[in-house]
């Protein structure tokens, strides 16, 4: 079913009042002496970015633009899945093209491969969906998805769009999600492209190489340092949800410090209508404690689910401003690693920040796969 979402007027005059009613800290400062930023999202910043929110970015516009791509809502194992479907479109006769499944994260949604649409959309079928729970996909009743579940669902959704083998590439939870599609359907994966993969709780660290042990290492630092997000989405969600559901510019303080933090150029990797849109859409579809959950729902994936070895072809690019980068030693044990980059520049939204770069990576990885189907 073709999909083209317009807001209603009534929610746009809603989301400009509750801006223009926002309470601002009454030092104005981000923090008693620290720098902008170290404390959090900076008041300066938040607050010229909300002015614009309430009376210059225009979203009635931005979701035309949208709706110019190839939408689809798609109802899957009893849920309706939102997605992006691309199809090239060959003479009478030629092979199909191949089918690649991009997978996305948190804080964002298919918005995360907005500018690399255009620059694969002549070479793969694209297929972008949002998450239960994230963008304009249904929230199930009754539970929340964890990744592996989300794999079987995109496993069903190809099925549904008529794909038996295909690629697979993610970032963010999205790797989480493509490692459990390679691991639970090796037979239809054609490769498995990442831009990370996580520690496994409980390793013996006298397994490990030293660069293993010095991933690890970081990984508990990082946790410690900038991980608090994640161990509220984790324990307590409905919380901050709670919170971040009222106001809107508290859910921006939540989501843009993260694109600033996770982001090599920090917030030049965006203009402000490209946040703005990525804002908007967790706003007016009101998942961002749906989306917060899944965090609760990865956090009871067993170790031995996540120790798992993939043995489909894997390659993985990492980018210089993402969080925390594994070691080919780690990715060697887990994976069946046929590709290896460390770039040099990019972040942790990499499709976002550096698009040509990206899609570039994608080619390079899949290019040795396309010609299996027909050999």
């Amino acid at each position: 079913m073709d999909f083209a979402p317009r807001t209603d007027p009534a929610l746009i005059e809603d989301l400009r009042v509750r801006l223009r009613a926002t309470r601002w800290d009454a030092s104005g400062t981000s923090g008693w002496g620290a720098a902008p930023w170290e404390l959090g999202a900076d008041v300066a910043y938040l607050r010229e970015l909300m002015e614009y929110w309430a009376d210059g970015f225009d979203w009635p516009a931005r979701e035309e633009e949208l709706n110019r791509l190839p939408r689809s809502f798609v109802e899957v194992g009893g849920t309706g899945i939102h997605v992006i479907h691309s199809v090239v479109d060959r003479a009478d006769g030629a092979e199909p093209a191949p089918a690649l499944l991009l997978a996305h994260g948190w804080p964002d949604s298919f918005w995360r491969y907005l500018k690399v649409i255009p620059l694969l959309a002549g070479e793969f079928d694209l297929v972008i969906p949002d998450m239960p729970g994230y963008g304009y996909s249904d929230t199930p009743a009754g539970r929340v998805l964890d990744s592996r579940d989300v794999a079987a669902l995109w496993a069903e959704l190809m099925t549904r769009l008529g794909y038996e083998r295909f690629f697979v590439a993610g970032g963010d939870i999205g790797s989480g999600v493509v490692r459990f599609l390679a691991l639970d359907f090796p037979e239809r994966v054609r490769a498995m492209h990442s831009m990370g993969a996580l520690p496994v709780p409980g390793m013996d660290a006298a397994q490990l190489t030293p660069e293993e042990q010095e991933f690890f290492r970081r990984s508990q630092e990082w946790a410690f340092a900038e991980g608090a997000y994640a161990a509220m989405h984790r324990t307590k969600p409905d919380t901050a949800a709670a919170g971040l559901l009222d106001s809107p510019t508290g859910l921006a303080a939540w989501i843009v410090e993260k694109l600033r933090t996770w982001s090599a150029r920090g917030l030049a990797a965006f203009t402000r209508d490209e946040i703005l849109t990525n804002l908007s859409i967790y706003w007016f579809t009101r998942t961002i404690g749906s989306s917060m959950r899944m965090y609760h729902a990865n956090s009871l994936i067993s170790p031995e689910q996540l120790a798992r070895r993939v043995e489909v072809p894997s390659g993985f690019s990492l980018f210089p401003g993402d969080l925390v980068r594994p070691p080919r030693a780690w990715l060697e044990r887990t994976t069946n690693l046929q590709y290896f980059t460390q770039l040099e520049e990019g972040g942790h939204f990499a499709p976002f920040e550096v698009p040509e770069l990206y899609a570039q990576e994608l080619r390079a990885f899949f290019r040795p796969f396309l010609g299996e189907e027909s050999a």
